[in-house]
């Protein structure tokens, strides 16, 4: 796995050297997006980030500085998505990477060229990184599935095959959007536990879920298994991940088949894909308690216990209707890590392909609700209201057991460490409209 510099010691262009104090996108970094400028009516194009800044594709495969399949991979970074860049595989991605990172550094010929190429941050509007084909969502927080088993079998809460297999459902790629997104909180079938039929009405119990979206990169044919050995060879790079859920009208409709209309309303992604490059510093060992069943075979490798983990530190920050009336800031409600999960994103991508099914570029796979082994870092309303029994408190005083319309829910995740830069997806953003 190729390392661009892990520590700071590199000597940066002086426009990209505050990229390095405190922010998301050092260039150790440099996620992948897409762009357009706000006050312009022009296409999406690609784009890395860089600091405050981000790098217009675009512009830069136009200067020809890179030669075969560097050039290659910069000219599909450049288009409206990213699919073709993320199909071409892990060796072109990579070389692009290294590409940049000495282009963009002091003394470098293409110093002052790549300058030209710079949009702030601030200026611009994020699309949608890909076309999103196919979306899978896993359950890979044990303490999650703990929390909420609890609610409703207290004395069994997990069910007899959550340590064996990477539980995982197949949901709808056509109403995730890219932060920002705002959605009228949703309908569905609701019937209380005294009712003797149910109702057509507006969700009543509407939450979050704190999670990890995990991209494809190059795909496979019908009928070929992924080796959990070169499984990381298939993933492109991951996101920050809201999958809001209506939890009354899941409870209602999900025996036997699970989630339907209480998961397909909308979920909302952060705009940056990380590369797996990028989280090389970040990587932990893998291991599950002695007393629990370890993985099959097919789900375990020494590669994979030694650094499959990862130390991904996750925020939730809520917003209200009233706190914007009065401008303050979103304020913290949790924070939980990644290395919490039950499952790498190595198991998972093995997993889904073990039985044939085909894996396309730009497919998105879904974390699950990352939850911490304290109730505190919780990843969802529907643990920390402990079922929506008991209500927990704003800094301004306001109450919240679910979310309320005019709610916005911020998410952020980062790693960080001495000796490394710091690694960021920056942040992802959705609103709660009222029903139509």
């Amino acid at each position: 796995m190729t390392l661009i510099n892990e520590t700071h010691d590199i000597t940066l262009s002086s426009w990209v050297t505050s990229a390095n104090n405190n922010s998301d996108f050092p260039i150790q970094n440099l996620p992948f997006a897409t762009f357009r400028k706000t006050d312009s009516e022009e296409a999406n194009r690609g784009a890395v980030a860089i600091g405050d800044y981000v790098l217009d594709m675009a512009a830069v495969a136009q200067l020809n500085i890179f030669t075969g399949v560097t050039q290659q991979a910069a000219e599909a970074a450049a288009k409206p998505t990213l699919n073709t860049l993320m199909a071409l595989g892990k060796e072109a991605n990579s070389a692009l990477r290294l590409a940049l990172s000495k282009a963009l550094r002091s003394g470098s010929s293409t110093e002052e060229k790549l300058k030209d190429c710079l949009v702030l941050q601030s200026e611009v509007t994020y699309g949608m990184p890909c076309q999103i084909g196919d979306y899978t969502d896993f359950y890979t927080s044990i303490h999650h599935a703990t929390a909420v088993g609890s609610l409703f079998r207290p004395d069994n809460p997990l069910l007899p095959n959550y340590k064996w297999v990477p539980i995982g459902y197949h949901g709808r790629s056509s109403t995730i959007d890219v932060s920002g997104q705002e959605f009228p909180r949703p309908y569905g079938q609701l019937k209380a536990p005294d009712a003797e039929t149910p109702v057509l009405a507006p969700c009543k119990r509407l939450d979050y879920e704190v999670e990890m979206g995990i991209f494809i990169g190059e795909s496979t044919g019908l009928g070929e298994r992924i080796d959990i050995e070169n499984a990381e060879d298939h993933i492109f790079g991951m996101c920050l991940f809201n999958d809001w859920s209506a939890r009354d009208i899941q409870a209602w409709e999900y025996q036997p088949l699970g989630p339907f209309l209480a998961k397909n309303f909308a979920s909302t992604i952060s705009p940056w894909i990380v590369t797996t490059e990028a989280l090389a510093p970040y990587r932990i060992n893998f291991s599950r308690p002695e007393a629990d069943p370890q993985p099959l075979p097919y789900l375990s490798s020494d590669k994979n216990n030694e650094l499959g983990g990862l130390d991904i530190k996750l925020e939730c920050l809520i917003q209200t209707q009233q706190m914007k009336s009065a401008n303050e800031e979103a304020v913290k409600i949790s924070d939980s890590n990644f290395k919490y999960s039950y499952w790498t994103i190595a198991q998972l991508v093995t997993h889904h392909s073990v039985n044939g099914c085909a894996m396309q570029a730009g497919d998105l796979l879904g974390s699950g609700t990352q939850s911490g082994p304290d109730h505190e870092q919780a990843g969802s309303m529907l643990e920390l209201s402990r079922g929506g029994k008991e209500a927990f408190t704003l800094t301004n005083g306001e109450k919240r057991t679910f979310l309320e319309d005019g709610d916005t829910v911020v998410m952020r995740g980062y790693c960080e460490k001495e000796g490394a830069a710091r690694i960021g997806f920056g942040e992802v953003l959705g609103t709660v409209l009222s029903a139509v």
